[in-house]
């Protein structure tokens, strides 16, 4: 009985490196392709940010006035602006919502107080924001970011 020694060859010892070279260019491949499509997704998903959450604002701040406020346009310091009147207890307050400069700001101040266009807090840049009331009960509003993408929302008013 004669045992056979097992000789090794040269492919025994090629193929499971070959095979790990394999596996390493695929995942690399795979994740630079994973980062490419992450980058161009979060690119397009912040591009589409700005404008529309600057009307969506707009409408949830609208909504939370409509039940017990006053809703209409007017002009702050010289600029358009949305008008909330809200009571709280015996005191009026007021929300500003205008376009100042390149952004949209909110300015939340008591009745009678003064008060300049400077002094809102800045909701986001933008290139350009106009608002119109279409009917009694109907607002429209365009802003347009400082990428120059273009949003327009009409927000209904109930209360009235």
């Amino acid at each position: 009985m004669g045992f056979r020694l097992k000789r090794r060859h040269m492919i025994d010892f090629i193929f499971p490196i070959a095979l790990f070279f394999v596996f390493a260019l695929s995942a690399l491949t795979l994740i630079l392709l994973s980062t490419q499509i992450y980058q161009s997704t979060t690119e397009n998903s912040s591009l589409q940010y700005t404008a529309r959450t600057g009307l969506a604002y707009i409408s949830e701040k609208i909504h939370q006035t409509d039940g017990d406020g006053r809703i209409y346009l007017d002009t702050f310091d010289g600029c358009d602006a949305l008008v909330m009147e809200q009571t709280y207890g015996e005191d009026t307050y007021l929300t500003y919502i205008y376009a100042s400069g390149r952004n949209l700001k909110e300015l939340f101040i008591r009745n009678g107080v003064e008060a300049s266009a400077a002094d809102g807090r800045t909701i986001l840049e933008i290139r350009n924001f106009s608002m119109k009331q279409i009917s009694e009960n109907l607002f429209q509003f365009d802003c347009t970011d400082k990428r120059n993408k273009a949003s327009s929302a009409i927000i209904g008013i109930r209360s009235r």
